[in-house]
């Protein structure tokens, strides 16, 4: 692995690299060789006030903000292409700070550059003015750069999860200070880079890793107007408090406790390995990830059965290896969060896994795991877990299942399995939660949004929603006859 990639000295501030203010630094772990392999400074208060203004600047008076919508899809069309390029680059970062498995980084560094690409398409005809007339009255509406925004991505996917915040937001005009991150600060560095090559004037994106502290900094900072957060719904509920004391614009993409609702036509069988192979995706560290089954009570049996057979299958191990597809969890404490979870004397039956493997005495792993006998009001049910581990509940009817589905304080994500697709589209639409998948269609991101219902967060990344949320509307009262030259 190339050093210069893993340890980096500086912060991407106002088109620069730049010395931090400071003098402390973050080793990055390896979740596998529990091994250093990679630092970054560790920004301070002054390092976040130098971002700030730097972003502020080139809002106020850069040119970004003021360049045209093809001018600015030029731009992200370029940072587009040098993405494809430095994607292998990217994905060995990945494996080496986080621990993701190298058979699916690709498929994390897949998904960055379409959103660039989408939104530069949008923009070119994206209707960002509106006349509006009313007898002898006209109006012109026009959709403004909601203007800096405090960008603070988490650790489970940090470079497309940046990407979905900085294209848009870039897209619309706004200038970005990204916060990647402590536990994987180093790949969003290789976005800076990107870029910074492609053409992206001075200030209008900056780059400083950092811990909680100098986040809660940049999120009540009086200079940025919008914050936009994936994390924890703890960590969401605190900073929309803080942008409540400021009225300050937020999204959050939040915690989820998705369901996968199975009917009682589905073909248990071949549905359930499919429902285990997609939990383990990231060791089960993927908000999204459907962790609770919802099967007939009638097939109960022979889904569990499904279920810790497959699990008992998927090759857990070192990252690096192309045949594994469970890898380490991002942390120790991570690993004790999740074990905490699979621990509890709460009635329910570990059925599959449920430990560490043996042949695996360092890195933070847990065995792909499947929990029987589970009530949906258990905390294992209730609770987010981040890792490998599917909870399986019984159900009686599609209204029993759309109740248990429901009965939840998230609502991000879910499916619907039918051999009639058009009751399984019937039961999807009672469900609660931001997005369903019926018979595992997945719709066409990024041209679809993203995001949750109830706890799982507030607004929408993805889409033209996506791009919405970084801008304003304004509207300007014309005399009618000049609404005639618009």
């Amino acid at each position: 692995m190339n050093d210069q990639l893993m340890y980096r000295r500086e912060f991407y501030v106002g088109g620069e690299w730049v010395k931090p203010a400071g003098d402390e630094v973050l080793k990055v772990v390896s979740p596998s060789s529990e091994e250093v392999v990679g630092e970054v400074p560790v920004a301070t208060v002054e390092d976040i006030n130098r971002a700030v203004a730097a972003a502020r600047a080139a809002f106020d008076h850069g040119p970004w903000p003021r360049m045209t919508p093809a001018e600015r899809a030029d731009v992200l069309v370029r940072a587009a292409d040098l993405v494809k390029q430095r994607a292998a680059e990217i994905a060995e970062v990945l494996v080496e700070e986080m621990g993701v498995a190298s058979s699916q980084a690709p498929f994390q560094t897949a998904t960055v550059a379409p959103v660039f690409e989408y939104y530069a398409e949008l923009i070119r005809t994206y209707d960002f003015d509106r006349l509006v007339r009313r007898g002898d009255m006209a109006g012109l509406v026009t959709s403004e750069p909601v203007g800096v925004v405090a960008a603070i991505v988490p650790w489970n996917a940090p470079v497309t999860l940046s990407a979905w915040k900085l294209a848009p937001a870039l897209a619309a005009g706004c200038t970005v200070v990204l916060k990647p991150p402590p536990e994987t600060p180093l790949s969003p560095y290789i976005l800076a880079e990107v870029l910074h090559e492609a053409g992206v004037p001075a200030g209008v994106v900056n780059v400083v890793p950092g811990d909680r502290a100098v986040g809660e900094h940049l999120v009540t900072h009086p200079g940025t107007d919008k914050v936009a957060f994936t994390g924890s719904t703890a960590a969401g509920k605190r900073i929309m408090s803080l942008c409540g004391n400021q009225i300050k614009r937020v999204s959050l993409e939040l915690g989820g406790k998705s369901a996968a609702v199975l009917l009682d036509d589905a073909e248990v069988e071949t549905i359930i390995p499919k429902l285990v192979g997609g939990a383990m995706h990231n060791s089960g560290q993927v908000c999204a990830a459907q962790t609770r089954v919802l099967v007939p009570r009638s097939r109960y049996a022979e889904a569990l059965e499904a279920a810790a057979a497959k699990a008992v299958t998927v090759p857990v191990g070192d990252p690096h290896d192309p045949a594994t597809v469970v890898g380490p969890l991002v942390a120790e404490r991570q690993r004790e969060r999740v074990e905490g979870y699979i621990n509890l004397d709460e009635g329910f039956r570990v059925v599959a896994g449920g430990g560490r493997p043996r042949d695996l005495p360092k890195g933070w792993y847990v065995e792909p795991t499947i929990l029987g006998d589970v009530d949906n009001s258990m905390r294992v049910a209730q609770e987010e877990i981040f890792g490998p581990v599917l909870c399986l509940i019984p159900h009686d009817g599609d209204d029993d299942a759309v109740r248990i589905a429901n009965d939840t304080r998230y609502g991000l994500s879910g499916s619907v399995w039918s051999a009639d697709p058009a009751r399984g589209l019937a039961v999807a639409r009672r469900l609660r939660t931001g997005g369903v998948i019926v018979n595992g269609s997945p719709s066409p991101m990024p041209l679809t949004p993203f995001g949750g219902f109830k706890e799982s967060g507030l607004g929408r990344e993805l889409g033209p929603e996506g791009l919405q949320s970084f801008l304003e509307p304004r509207t300007i009262g014309i005399p009618p006859h000049l609404g005639d030259s618009l």
